[in-house]
This record gives structure tokens, sequence and C-alpha cells, in this order.
């Protein structure tokens, strides 16, 4: 489910677009956070109870569906992150 803020969003610059511009680099900053934390904690998770080695993950060659099933869960992600620049304040 995903959230969205209510209210006008807040102005940091004179130009709104240095603001969706930061507005954005802040989405993308909570984003990469939280991903990077669950990603450290499964790798750990997975080589501590020897069930796979980081060294396969970087081996890792996904299939053609794998490699279409991310390249539209990356459409939506852009298109997220990049709201900020079709709505108006």
């Amino acid at each position: 489910m995903n959230k969205t803020a209510k209210g006008k969003r807040p102005v940091y610059f004179d130009d709104p677009q240095t603001d969706k511009v930061l507005a954005i680099v802040m989405a993308l900053i909570g984003e990469v956070s939280v991903l990077r934390e669950r990603l450290d904690t499964i790798e750990r998770l997975l080589e501590a109870k020897d069930i796979l080695a980081i060294a396969d993950i970087e081996a890792y060659q996904p299939d053609e569906s794998v490699a279409k099933e991310r390249e539209q869960w990356r459409a939506e992600y852009i298109a997220r992150v990049l709201r900020v620049l079709q709505t108006e304040s």
C-alpha cells in the first residue's frame, strides 16, 4: 500500500522546479536506504545459515522472465519517483 502525503508540499527554494528535484532525491534516498538495509539483512542471514554465498548473488544471471518482471517493477518504481514532476502543487 502506497502512502500519500496530505497537504501542500513544503517550499524550500525560490524555483519550484528545484523543490521538485529535491523531492525526487529525498524519495530516492528513502527508498534506497530501506532497500539496502533489507538486502543486507537477507544476504547476512543466507550466508550465516550456509544457504547462499554472497558470491552466488554476484554471479546470478536472470532468465528472460525474471528480466521482464524486473523491467516492469523498475518502470513502476521510476514512475512513482518521478510522480512529483507530473503533479502540480
